[in-house]
């Protein structure tokens, strides 16, 4: 008789609390699971659930205010919960990978990139540090990183936030370790690159016997990637069962619920494009309406080394309606983002025109961009590296208000209380700071303090790709809801085409630094004309899944 396989990672009852103001808050309570070699495991469940707590304990990296309470972990029958410092060291990178949730915090700012991403490699003892060197550029063109070679001479803060997050996946898979802990790992990308990432992987899980513990909040990649889901409520497991089971036949109330607010999980019909129907098909919405903001032929070009330039933007043009909302999407590094930091003139376009409410903003000076800040607000893509660590939260949401003089400490204190609510987080959050709170909560403070002043324009930096299905969902009625009642104008720069089919009224497709198509929501997504839009559709997480129904 063959005797049952163990699997190779075991979690036993475990029980995890915070100490916060000299109070235990219990954050895991009774949680059992296990992974066996070779599966791919999601835990999915809102900000706050417990689910990055789990996977943190399982690696021994949690907050030093942070306690295990019970429980038990073993990693290939090896009891981990006595080791040591130094005996986790071995551990860490070699057998168990880790893909750290925020690429903004996680990189250091003073190494070259390509270093690293080999520095795994070189602590243990796999390969020299030229040697090092070399496989880290192999390492970042197959997590998707162009040019991988001059890439990796280049420091964190010359990458975006999805080549951040691609460079944060190398450095976890370069020592092949025989579980990889994956805390939210493609949030940050794109759906081309996610899809690649994933399928690298799906590869490691098939030809090494990779098992992956999958962190995440989109279920449409649980959908298409996990053999097993787990979903957590409150810091407990409330179901958990094979992929299929779990979405087809949910059993828990709220389980059904996050079926039910994830975008990527409804069917997107993509169908050829014709004369006929491409136009006539009913737009998304329909806002006549003077343009406020008016980009024409905007580039913009970057120094490299060796006297070469960059072409990060290249004759954009687009204009956003008063109350509309201009969704611009494209794979990482396609200029999105760029885009968006010339339009508010963050930064100095090479050449082209930028318009807001008939200013022009190219020629306009320090005091009336100034003045008109007031009018246009943006949300950034990272709530780690946007929010002030050491401020509360209702010093964060009240800083523009005292920067532009607007009302008294009473009056300010109030539009705090009012702007937590609209995004859902409870009043007692104003005391608390930044490091308290997840990513989901963090982003949604810094939705509120974009609201605070408010705009007529805001720029949403791919503000929802932190938040779990539910509080997305939260998030984008009240993005829409405002946006009925003030009239306020979004440009909204996502990778997640199944978000921008949800918000947007119109939408620009960009692509090495040019806008190939754009137009209505539902006529660009229903009838791409470019092959390149195609793509991207394609690989909207949860397709997989539709495919096999």
């Amino acid at each position: 008789m063959t005797a049952p396989r163990t699997p190779l990672l075991e979690v036993d009852g475990l029980a995890v609390s915070y100490t916060v103001d000299g109070e235990t808050r219990p954050a895991v309570t009774d949680v059992s699971f296990s992974v066996d070699r070779g599966e791919v495991v999601a835990i999915v469940g809102e900000s706050g659930s417990g689910k990055s707590t789990t996977a943190h304990a399982v690696i021994h990296l949690l907050a030093r205010n942070a306690r295990v309470d019970a429980g038990a972990i073993r990693f290939d029958g090896e009891d981990l919960t006595g080791l040591s410092s130094r005996a986790w060291r071995a551990v860490r990178g070699r057998r168990i990978g880790l893909i750290p949730q925020d690429p903004g915090t996680s990189l250091n700012p003073v190494k070259r990139v390509g270093r690293q991403v080999g520095e795994p490699l070189v602590i243990h003892g796999l390969a020299s540090r030229r040697a090092a060197d070399r496989q880290a550029v192999e390492l970042l063109g197959l997590a998707g990183i162009p040019e991988p070679e001059a890439r990796a001479q280049q420091f964190p803060h010359q990458f975006s936030g999805g080549m951040r997050q691609r460079a944060l996946i190398a450095a976890a898979l370069a020592a092949e370790p025989q579980l990889v802990i994956a805390d939210e790992p493609t949030s940050a990308l794109d759906v081309t690159v996610q899809k690649q990432i994933l399928d690298h992987i799906d590869t490691l899980a098939d030809t090494l016997g990779t098992a992956v513990l999958l962190i995440t909040h989109d279920l449409g990649v649980a959908a298409d990637r996990a053999d097993r889901i787990i979903v957590m409520q409150h810091g407990r497991i409330v179901e958990q069962g094979s992929s299929s089971a779990v979405l087809a036949d949910p059993r828990h109330p709220y389980t059904r619920a996050l079926i039910a607010a994830a975008p990527g999980l409804r069917a997107t019909d993509v169908r050829p494009v014709t004369a006929v129907t491409a136009e006539t098909i009913e737009p998304h919405a329909s806002r006549p309406s003077a343009p406020l903001l008016e980009v024409s032929g905007l580039r913009k070009e970057f120094a490299l080394p060796g006297r070469r330039r960059l072409v990060a933007v290249d004759d954009v043009s687009f204009t956003v309606g008063r109350g509309e909302t201009l969704a611009v999407v494209g794979e990482s590094g396609s200029g999105k983002s760029t885009t968006a930091r010339l339009a508010l003139r963050l930064e100095q376009p090479t050449a082209g025109g930028i318009r807001f409410d008939g200013v022009d903003l190219v020629t306009a000076g320090r005091e009336q961009l100034r003045s008109l800040r007031r009018r246009f607000q943006l949300v950034y893509q990272s709530p780690y590296a946007s929010l002030d660590p050491r401020f509360t939260i209702a010093d964060v949401i009240d800083e523009p208000l005292r920067a532009f003089g607007i009302g008294d400490r009473e009056r300010r204190a109030a539009r705090v209380r009012e702007l937590l609510d609209r995004v859902a987080l409870p009043a007692d959050t104003a005391r608390r700071r930044p490091a308290e709170l997840s990513g989901g909560q963090r982003q949604r403070v810094a939705i509120a303090r974009a609201l605070a002043t408010d705009p007529d324009l805001v720029v949403l930096d791919e503000a929802v790709s932190a938040l779990d299905v539910s509080v997305q969902a939260q998030i984008l009625d009240l993005l829409v809801e405002l946006q009925q009642q003030l009239g306020v104008s979004y440009l909204f720069i996502s990778h997640d085409l199944a978000v921008v089919r949800e918000i947007s009224d119109r939408v620009a497709v960009m692509q090495k630094g040019r806008v190939v198509e754009q137009g209505a929501t539902a006529t660009v997504l229903t009838y791409p004309r470019e092959e390149y839009t195609r793509r991207l559709i394609n690989a909207i997480p949860g397709r997989a899944r539709e495919a096999v129904a």
